[in-house]
């Protein structure tokens, strides 16, 4: 290359630096793009994001296509770095030292560590744009660089390597995109984001989980007086009852209380009125799941459900608000004196209900308490005594204090926790 001026040596060389730090740049982009926004922005008909992502498709014979002319050019560069040294200051050994240390500098610093930190910092940005240069050199070279890949091939059978599927390296698990709704606080409004962690845990929830506990359900036992069923009935805030007789376990049906209303404008109110107006009582297993309740509950139009144990008894009931309201949070107000929503008091406690959910209490209150056992209050205070306490003991669970204030028929009413210094 001696006939070449220097001058158009140095040019080559800036030339090939550039070149080579294109295909790293292009290296690193490609490998860091976020597939997904390549996918919407495709989607939304961007030529280079869906070229972009035929590259990724093909991954090998993608970084075959980058690394071959990568080297090309660097094995140049070195190369006429190596003449342009022996041209300036002859072919003595320090010279030709000082050209491979030069010829290295310059190749990190502006055909590799610069183009491949542009690249990981813009890649989303900058890969629908690379992608329009690397798609014809890749058809242009296709036959070099499939020769070259058939050797790749045969050295990863070698190391019994299998290439994993793109598609299936790219999917994400269930707990990959818990992450993912985690940390896109900035882009998913806190209700949303509620909205979605709830539908991850959904598939782990069982109707146990969210009914209604047997000791707080509203129903009608026609053993009683027509006057206390009717003063029942009339003041009553649900459209549904459950019917028994005598012992909640021998349920009669449900009282869908609309069909009453005929009823009792004309005054002829009575017992046998009043089962000939049942509907068939539905009774769920209390392990099911209640992402598969709440379908069962669309495709054949039930609204409510008695949940019972393996023997048959009667744990609680379950309707469809309450399954929607462990997916979107609590919206219902039909019922006064029913506000289920907690806090914390400026003073550290909180007084409850003993049939709180341990599931709700947790949410709401930022605590650990336990859920593999007892789904209430009540049942996790009654399974760690193994005895009913009387009021004023006190006990701590999973660094919860929890100070029993009163009890009845049996079961706790009434408990106040202290907020753990690990709570928000």
């Amino acid at each position: 290359m001696d006939e070449f001026p220097l001058s158009a040596q140095l040019v080559l060389l800036a030339t090939l630096l550039v070149s080579s730090g294109f295909f790293s740049l292009a290296e690193t982009t490609m490998m860091a793009a976020n597939r997904y926004r390549l996918k919407s922005a495709a989607s939304q008909g961007n030529r280079g994001a869906q070229l972009a992502l035929n590259l990724l498709a093909e991954t090998d014979r993608l970084l075959g296509v980058v690394l071959l002319f990568n080297n090309l050019i660097n094995a140049a560069s070195a190369t006429l770095v190596s003449i342009i040294t022996i041209r300036l200051f002859g072919e003595s050994k320090w010279a030709l030292g000082l050209g491979t240390l030069a010829v290295t500098f310059l190749i990190l610093v502006f055909a590799e560590i610069t183009p491949k930190v542009i690249g990981a910092n813009h890649a989303d940005k900058l890969a629908p744009y690379v992608a329009y240069v690397l798609s014809p050199l890749l058809r242009a070279s296709q036959f070099v660089v499939a020769f070259i890949n058939l050797f790749v091939t045969a050295m990863l059978r070698l190391m019994r390597i299998k290439p994993v599927d793109e598609e299936m390296a790219q999917a994400l698990s269930p707990e990959e995109l818990r992450l993912l709704v985690l940390e896109s606080s900035h882009f998913i409004p806190p209700k949303h984001r509620s909205i979605l962690l709830n539908l991850f845990e959904l598939e782990e929830v069982t109707v146990e989980d969210v009914m209604v506990p047997r000791g707080s359900m509203e129903a009608l036992d026609l053993a009683n007086s027509e006057d206390m069923l009717r003063e029942q009935i009339g003041t009553s805030y649900h459209s549904r009852l459950p019917v028994f007789f005598e012992e909640p376990n021998n349920v009669l049906g449900i009282l869908q209380q609309r069909r009453l209303l005929p009823t009792l404008l004309d005054q002829s109110f009575d017992r046998n009125t009043l089962r000939e107006l049942l509907l068939p009582a539905y009774f769920i297993p209390a392990n099911t799941p209640v992402y598969a309740q709440l379908q069962f509950f669309q495709e054949n139009h039930q609204r409510l459900g008695l949940v019972v144990d393996e023997y048959g008894e009667i744990l609680g009931l379950v309707t469809m608000e309450d399954i929607i309201e462990e997916l979107i949070g609590k919206f219902t107000t039909s019922v006064p004196g029913t506000d289920r929503r907690l806090k914390w008091n400026k003073d550290g406690t909180v007084t409850l209900d003993g049939s709180r959910s341990l599931r709700e209490l947790n949410r709401l209150l930022g605590l650990n308490l336990p859920l593999e056992g007892p789904k209430t209050l009540n049942g996790l205070i009654l399974e760690y005594l193994e005895d009913i306490p009387e009021s004023g003991v006190s006990i701590k669970v999973a660094g919860v204090a929890i100070e029993v204030l009163q009890t009845e028929d049996r079961r706790i009413k009434t408990v106040r926790l202290f907020r753990p210094q690990t709570a928000h």
